[in-house]
């Protein structure tokens, strides 16, 4: 992998890891392309390339801190407070990363076991289109709802359960994972400010224990690793400044309620899946198919 290529494909990580469209899905059709250009890049499915990706998207986990420092610090100060008996009454930040935690664990539980179900849907571009469309749906409708009246202190367990469960439904391809989780929120009454920053802060302890599993694959593969440290390190800094300016956009659309204009990309990408598959046939679409999946990153 040459420099100018870790440095496109990191910012590709970093416009899409955010916007509620697939990452993964951008990185792999940007890969291909690479390929069929010529490049000498490895194949995506292998080794090397998995662990190029979750460099890129620990890299961007660097956004999150940035964009969200002084709330970050806020909830880690409260929470130490908290356990030492010194902060609230209610124990408010103690209790949100306790229901953080509760989001994570169900996620797993629910999204593990049909994580192989689910990709058996990268073989169905009519499925893919489903789901997109119902993603653009879900962002449009979000622009239509009214004030929002729940704050941090009424985000009780059965929201936690409901926004955990809706991250584990965006392993089906199609599904956005920022997008599926703060359309979830909001449609409990979450405040648009409170919708964005849980999904966001769900995302570091999410992709990070994602990333790990991954890590440890790639680790015991016995295929020779092909990306030098250099491409590595230009990657994920790449991501992560990228990162800060595509998280700070997103925040931008979901606090002035216009995530409708992610919609309009989400639905015409609908119709490019159906259009190539009604071309090229469902059964030679693997790679089509992979142009608009949706994972946690």
């Amino acid at each position: 992998m040459t420099t100018l290529e870790a440095l496109l494909l990191g910012a590709i990580q970093g416009v899409f890891m955010f916007v509620p469209v697939s990452s993964t899905s951008h990185l792999v059709l940007v890969q291909h392309a690479l390929i069929g250009l010529g490049s000498e890049l490895p194949p995506p499915e292998s080794a090397s390339m998995i662990l190029f990706d979750l460099v890129v998207h620990v890299g961007t986990l660097v956004s999150i801190a940035v964009v969200f420092r002084s709330s970050l610090e806020r909830l880690a100060r409260g929470a130490w407070q908290d356990l030492r008996g010194q902060g609230r009454r209610d124990r408010l930040f103690a209790r949100l990363i306790a229901l953080g935690m509760v989001s994570v664990a169900v996620t797993s539980l629910v999204g593990l076991p049909l994580r192989r179900t689910f990709e058996q849907a990268f073989a169905a571009p009519l499925v893919i289109a489903l789901t997109l469309t119902l993603t653009g749906a879900l962002l449009f409708v979000s622009d239509r709802l009214g004030p929002r009246n729940r704050g941090l202190r009424d985000i009780t367990l059965a929201v936690a359960l409901a926004i955990g469960v809706a991250q584990a439904l965006a392993l089906l391809p199609g599904l956005s994972r920022s997008g599926l989780t703060i359309v979830a929120a909001l449609l409990l009454g979450v405040q648009r400010r409170w919708a964005g920053e849980y999904s966001f802060f769900l995302a570091i302890p999410t992709i990070l224990g994602a990333s790990a599993l991954q890590g440890l694959e790639v680790w015991r593969s016995p295929e020779p690793l092909a990306i030098g440290a250099w491409p590595l390190l230009v990657g994920f800094v790449v991501a992560a400044v990228v990162g800060i300016g595509s998280l700070l956009l997103v925040v931008y659309t979901l606090l002035r309620a216009r995530f409708r204009v992610f919609a309009y990309y989400v639905w015409a990408l609908a119709a490019v899946v159906i259009g190539v598959s009604l071309i090229v046939g469902s059964d030679q679409m693997p790679v089509a198919a992979t142009l608009s999946c949706c994972s946690l990153g």
